[in-house]
């Protein structure tokens, strides 16, 4: 995942069903924040390239793995089943999380490597997989 401007998001594929798209209404801090349609979540580091792994369950799955400096959920309404991973300076990535049906979701966001990641791009450049991220949907019942 490319995050720019300590940034990224996930957001419906379909950007017309996104009251407001990504990086408007954007907010500093924190690690995650929900918007109708759309998750941004806030980076340790400003530029640099994270591991994201996204897994699709079907029921809540565990909280394994780790540890983790963050972790979070939120909700998250998807109209079509398929979401975009978006960067400030890059825009909309080429890679679809395809959900598989349309619906209310649980997103966990678990992250390791933050402060790393940050030591690494302010004294050394560029941050390669240092941030991870374990992002998990699951559909609502």
């Amino acid at each position: 995942m490319r995050v720019s401007f300590n940034s990224f998001a996930f957001q419906e594929s379909d950007d017309s069903l996104v009251p407001v798209p990504y990086n408007q209404a954007y907010v500093q801090g924190g690690f995650l924040t929900q918007h109708a349609r759309r998750i941004d979540v806030y980076s340790g580091a400003h530029t640099h390239d994270a591991e994201v792994r996204v897994r699709v369950w079907d029921m809540e799955p565990e909280t394994g793995g780790g540890p983790w400096d963050e972790q979070d959920e939120v909700d998250f309404e998807s109209a079509t089943g398929d979401v975009a991973a978006w960067s400030t300076a890059y825009g909309r990535l080429p890679d679809l999380i395809n959900l598989g049906t349309p619906g209310r979701w649980r997103v966990r966001v678990s992250c390791s490597g933050r402060a790393e990641a940050k030591r690494v791009s302010e004294q050394e450049g560029v941050a390669y997989g240092v941030e991870k991220y374990v992002v998990d949907f699951w559909l609502q019942r």
